[in-house]
C-alpha cells in the first residue's frame, strides 16, 4: 500500500503540466487537467480545491478560466504539494509496545520506558530525511526534467492539444 494517496501524484503532475518548456506558467482548467491525465474530473476538482486552499494555485475568471500557479514554480516544492493534498502525515505511529510487554506483568520497570523508543527515533529520523528530500525538488525542476526527457516535438504537441481543448470550449 502506498504511503501517499494517488491524489498526490495527480496533483504533482497537474502543477508540472502547468509550466511550458520555458518554465512559463500555463492557465489550466480542471477539465483539461483531468482529460490530459485520464483522471475523473470530480476527483481532480477536489485536488485543485486543496491546492487552492494551500495557496499553491489560484483560480482565474472568464470563459477560458481555470487555475494558475499562485507562486513561482521554484517556490513550490513536492512536500508543499504532498501536505496540501494529504495533510501532515507521520510514517510511523509508535504504540509503545515496550510498556505493554507481558514479561513485565503489571509493574513496568522504569528502564524499559526511559527516553524515546529507539524504534520510534529511527522512524522519526527517516521521516525527516524523506521530507528534506521532497523539499529539494520543485515543480520547475520536475517540469524541466519532463521537457528534457521528452521528444523534440512534445512542447508543440502539448500546446496544440491545449489549443484544441480550448477551441472546443468556445
Amino acid at each position: 500500500m502506498a504511503f501517499y494517496s494517488s491524489g498526490v501524484e495527480y496533483g504533482i503532475h497537474c502543477l508540472v503540466n502547468m509550466l511550458d518548456e520555458h518554465d512559463q506558467p500555463i492557465v489550466m482548467s480542471v477539465r483539461e487537467a483531468a482529460k490530459l491525465q485520464g483522471v475523473p474530473y470530480e476527483y481532480l476538482g477536489k485536488i485543485f480545491t486543496k491546492l487552492s486552499k494551500a495557496g499553491l494555485v489560484e483560480s482565474t475568471e472568464g470563459r477560458k478560466g481555470g487555475f494558475k500557479l499562485a507562486k513561482l514554480p521554484v517556490d513550490i516544492n513536492v512536500l508543499d504539494i504532498v501536505r496540501a493534498i494529504d495533510g501532515e502525515k507521520s510514517i510511523f505511529d509508535c504504540k509503545e509496545i515496550r510498556q505493554r510487554m507481558d514479561i513485565f506483568s503489571d509493574d513496568v520497570p522504569s528502564w524499559a520506558c526511559k527516553g524515546m523508543c529507539g524504534i520510534q527515533a529511527v522512524m522519526r529520523k527517516a521521516q525527516v530525511e524523506m521530507e528534506k528530500e521532497l523539499t529539494r525538488h520543485n515543480i520547475s525542476m520536475l517540469s524541466q526534467q519532463v521537457y528534457t526527457k521528452s521528444h523534440q516535438t512534445y512542447a508543440v504537441e502539448l500546446k496544440e492539444w491545449f489549443g484544441t481543448q480550448r477551441k472546443n470550449v468556445e
